[in-house]
C-alpha cells in the first residue's frame, strides 16, 4: 500500500513538473506596464521608446513561456515590433526568467519608422504563452494612445536655400598716393619730384575724381617724416618745412585746378621715423640687419639708437645709401568714395537694359524683390548675361526651388559646381538629398559646404532628420526658421523658440503653428488659440491635424476649429 502511495506522489510531482497540473498564466493587467516616453514621439524618422513591464509575486508560473510583441495599429493597419520571451523558472530555454515567487521585469523595446497618419495611433502589448507543449492567446494590452509628431514640422523643404552673395557695394573707397622725396637736411621741393609719374597720376585721379557725380574726395591727407639721423631738433625743422612746403604746393595746386570740393586736407609730420626705419631694415639684405633689429630693441631713447646704429661703422654707409634716403619724404594720400546706383537707377536699367549692369548689380538687383518670379526672371538674365558666373547659376536654382522646379534647380546647381566649386551650390545640392530622404548623400556634400549661407539651418534639419536635437539645436545657432524653432521645443527651449518665431520675417500657417505648441507648452491658452486661429485661417489642413496632435490635448479648442 505504501508503495503505491510513493508512486501516485512521484507521478503527480512530475506532471506538476511538465505543466499538466499548473495554472496557466492570468490575464496581464494594463497597470503592470508603462511606457517611455508617454506618448510616444517620433525622432526623427523613428518612432522610439521602451515598455517596462513590473510582474508581481505568484504570477509567472514556474513552467511557462510568454512572448510579447509590441503591436502599432493606425488607420486599419498594424506594424509589429520585435517580440520578447520571457520564461518562468524551471523552463530550460535562453530567454530572460521572471521568478514566481519574487515577480521580475520585463523590458520589451519599440522602434517604428513614422508614417502620416500614425498621430492617432495605438500601442498594444500582444501575449502567446506556452506551457509544456500548451499554446495559448492572452488578450492585448493597450499601453499608449496617440504619438507627438511634432519634429514633422522640420523639412527639407522648409530649409532657406543658400543665395551666393553678390559683391555690390553702394559705396567704394579708393585710395591714391605719390611720395615727394627731398634731399638730406633739405626742405624744398624739387621740380623733378612733381614730374615724376607717380605724382601725375595722383594729379589726375584727384582732378578726375573732382569732376565725377559717381565720387567723392573725402579726405587729402599729407604725412612728412625725416628720417632717424641728425638729431631730434633738426629733424623735427626738417619734417615741419616739409610739410609746411608740401601743403603749401597741394594749396596752389587744387586752386590753379580750380578743385574745391576735396573734403578735408590735414597734414602732419614725424620728426623720426624710427617706425619706418625698422621696416625697412627688415625687408632689406643688409648683413648685420638682425643686430640693427637688435640694437632697435634694446634702446627706446632717439640719441641713444642713432648714436649706437653710428657707432656700426661696418653697416652705416649702406643704411645711409640704401635705407634713410628713403625716410626724408612727404607722402599725399587722397581718399575718394565712389558711389554705386542707385535701388531705383539699378531697377530702371534692369527693365530697360540689363547688359548696362554688371554681374554683381544684376545679382543685387534680386534682392530687391520678395516676388520669386521677378527673382526668377533676373537670375535667368544673369545666367544669360554672365554664363560664367557661378553665382548666377547657383541663384537661378535657389528661385526654381521657390517654386517647387527641383529637377531645374539640380541642373542649375551642378552647373554652378562645373563652373566653380563652391560651398553654396554644395548645401543645395545636400538639400534637394534630404528631399529625396538621402541622407547619406546629403551627409557628404554638407561636409564640403563649409562658409554657406544657409549652412546652418541646412546642418540643424539634417540633425533633426537623423534625430539628433542637440546636435540640431546647436548647429542651427541663431537662425531664424521653422525649422530652428522645432529644435528649440524639442529640446525644450521654449523662450528662445518663442523668439525665433518672433523673429521670422515672412511668417506663414507653420511659423503661427509651432507658436501655438509654444502656447501649450508653456500653459499659455490665449497664445495657444490666438495662433492656431491664425495658422488655419492661412492653411486650413492644419485644423485637421490640430484635431489629433496631442500638443493639445489638455485644451478645448471647438472655437477654434469649427
Amino acid at each position: 500500500m505504501k508503495q503505491n502511495l510513493c508512486l501516485t506522489a512521484l507521478a503527480a510531482s512530475a506532471l506538476l513538473l511538465s505543466g499538466c497540473g499548473s495554472k496557466k498564466l492570468a490575464q496581464p493587467k494594463a497597470e503592470y506596464f508603462s511606457l517611455n516616453p508617454s506618448p510616444l514621439e517620433v525622432v526623427g524618422t523613428q518612432i522610439p521608446g521602451t515598455v517596462t513591464g513590473r510582474i508581481p509575486t505568484n504570477y509567472f508560473q514556474k513552467n511557462a513561456e510568454l512572448t510579447v510583441t509590441p503591436v502599432l495599429s493606425y488607420d486599419g493597419q498594424q506594424i509589429s515590433g520585435n517580440s520578447v520571451t520571457y520564461q518562468g523558472q524551471n523552463v530550460r530555454a535562453n530567454n530572460p526568467v521572471i521568478n514566481y515567487e519574487y515577480g521580475g521585469t520585463m523590458t520589451i523595446p519599440v522602434d517604428y519608422t513614422y508614417a502620416p497618419g500614425m498621430e492617432d495611433a495605438k500601442l498594444q502589448l500582444t501575449f502567446q504563452a506556452k506551457q509544456g507543449k500548451k499554446t495559448y492567446v492572452l488578450d492585448p494590452v493597450t499601453v499608449g494612445q496617440g504619438i507627438i509628431t511634432t519634429s514633422t514640422l522640420a523639412t527639407a523643404n522648409g530649409i532657406t536655400p543658400s543665395i551666393a552673395p553678390d559683391a555690390f557695394q553702394k559705396q567704394i573707397e579708393e585710395k591714391y598716393t605719390a611720395d615727394i622725396k627731398f634731399l638730406i637736411n633739405q626742405a624744398n621741393i624739387r621740380q623733378g619730384e612733381l614730374t615724376k609719374e607717380q605724382m601725375q597720376e595722383f594729379n589726375k585721379e584727384v582732378k578726375s575724381a573732382s569732376g565725377d557725380t559717381t565720387r567723392r574726395i573725402e579726405e587729402i591727407n599729407i604725412s612728412s617724416y625725416a628720417s632717424p639721423d641728425g638729431g631730434v631738433e633738426l629733424n623735427e625743422k626738417l619734417a615741419a618745412n616739409r610739410e609746411k612746403n608740401t601743403s603749401a604746393y597741394l594749396k596752389d595746386k587744387l586752386k590753379k585746378e580750380k578743385i574745391s570740393n576735396f573734403g578735408d586736407l590735414t597734414a602732419q609730420f614725424t620728426a623720426q621715423d624710427w617706425e619706418g626705419f625698422q621696416k625697412l631694415v627688415a625687408a632689406s639684405n643688409i648683413q648685420d640687419k638682425d643686430l640693427i633689429l637688435s640694437v632697435l630693441s634694446m634702446y627706446k631713447d632717439p640719441e641713444q639708437r642713432e648714436r649706437e646704429i653710428r657707432n656700426m661703422s661696418s653697416v652705416f654707409d649702406e643704411l645711409a645709401d640704401q635705407i634713410l634716403p628713403e625716410l626724408r619724404y612727404s607722402r599725399l594720400t587722397a581718399r575718394v568714395s565712389v558711389i554705386g546706383k542707385s535701388d531705383d537707377e539699378i531697377r530702371e536699367l534692369f527693365a530697360s537694359d540689363p547688359s548696362k549692369l554688371s554681374n554683381d548689380e544684376i545679382l543685387y538687383c534680386a534682392t530687391l524683390t520678395d516676388d520669386p518670379a521677378q527673382q526668377l526672371k533676373i537670375y535667368d538674365t544673369a545666367v544669360r548675361l554672365y554664363p560664367n558666373d557661378y553665382r548666377a547659376f547657383n541663384n537661378l536654382g535657389c528661385a526654381q526651388m521657390a517654386t517647387g522646379d527641383y529637377s531645374a534647380a539640380k541642373a542649375n546647381f551642378e552647373q554652378s559646381m562645373r563652373i566653380q566649386a563652391n560651398p553654396d551650390a554644395e548645401a543645395n545640392l545636400a538639400v534637394l538629398d534630404m528631399m529625396n530622404g538621402n541622407l547619406t548623400a546629403a551627409n557628404t556634400k554638407l561636409g564640403q559646404a563649409a562658409g554657406a549661407t544657409s549652412l546652418s539651418d541646412a546642418l540643424g534639419t539634417y540633425n533633426l532628420m537623423n534625430g539628433d536635437v542637440a546636435a540640431a539645436a546647436s548647429a542651427f545657432g541663431d537662425t531664424r526658421s521653422n525649422n530652428a524653432a522645432v529644435a528649440q521645443i524639442l529640446a525644450k527651449d521654449y523662450t528662445k523658440a518663442k523668439n525665433t518665431l518672433s523673429s521670422i520675417t515672412n511668417p506663414d500657417a507653420t511659423t503661427y503653428y509651432l507658436m501655438a505648441i509654444v502656447g501649450a507648452r508653456t500653459n499659455n491658452d490665449s497664445m495657444v488659440k490666438t495662433n492656431l486661429r491664425q495658422a488655419i485661417r492661412m492653411d486650413s489642413s492644419l485644423a485637421d491635424r490640430a484635431k489629433t496632435d496631442l500638443e493639445f490635448s489638455r485644451y478645448n479648442l471647438s472655437s477654434v476649429l469649427n
